[in-house]
């Protein structure tokens, strides 16, 4: 158990028992280049934050062929699954999945500046105000990403709720290690997913002919 409540829960009818984990204690780093095995020198890194079903995942790395991208999944069923696809596919030693606390994550992963981008595609599906204390995009997360990015590196975030977008983006507009990147200069909104890559609500909400609301920053250097 850790400060924020979370642990792993262990049964012996367990169907994700082979779910994959960051090695040693919550407290230990985590080197993220050891994660990939057999990947040249100064390749590609990237993050991505509650992938869920994983497909914005598969798609990145089949149109990226040089990135390694991590993804950190709360939802152990659906980490699990991806890590196991990412494998069966023969992508496991470029993209892994584990079932990871992003807040718990993101400080333990050595060294800093070390990933080019990190995308959290439509985050905190709590609309109440309530809910307010459970968004992913918030101080420690924000802190936590704008150590790993190197210079230059990216922030991609999206949303179809425009309150959250509003949201994300006044308080991604006071980070002073971030610029905007967005289609116009000093503005962060994107029309277009530049990444070649869509999560199933992506596509779900332009098959809907709803509108999508997209961010990117850049680390300052």
């Amino acid at each position: 158990m850790t400060e924020l409540g979370y642990k792993r829960k262990l049964r012996a009818d367990d169907p994700y028992t082979d779910a994959a984990y960051l090695e040693g204690r919550y407290d230990e780093p985590v080197a993220i280049e050891r994660l990939f095995a057999e990947a040249p020198a100064g390749f590609a890194i990237e993050v991505e934050i509650g992938g869920g079903r994983g497909n914005f995942a598969f798609e990145r790395l089949a149109f990226d062929p040089e990135v390694r991208l991590l993804g950190l999944e709360i939802r152990k069923k659906w980490a699990t699954i991806v890590d196991r696809k990412l494998r069966a596919l023969g992508l496991g030693g470029r993209g892994r999945c584990y079932a990871e606390d992003a807040r718990i994550a993101l400080p333990r992963l050595q060294p800093s500046g070390r990933v080019r981008a990190v995308f959290l595609s439509f985050p905190d599906p709590w609309w109440k105000k309530r809910h307010e204390k459970r968004l992913v995009l918030g101080e420690g997360v924000q802190a936590e990403i704008e150590r790993l990015l190197m210079p230059g590196g990216e922030l991609f975030v999206q949303t179809d709720v425009e309150h959250r977008f509003e949201q994300y983006k006044a308080f991604l507009d006071t980070r002073a290690a971030l610029a905007p990147k967005g289609d116009l200069p000093g503005d962060p909104r994107l029309a277009e997913n530049p990444y070649g890559a869509r999560s199933p609500r992506e596509k779900r909400a332009l098959a809907d002919g709803l509108p999508i609301y997209r961010l990117r920053y850049e680390k300052r250097a």
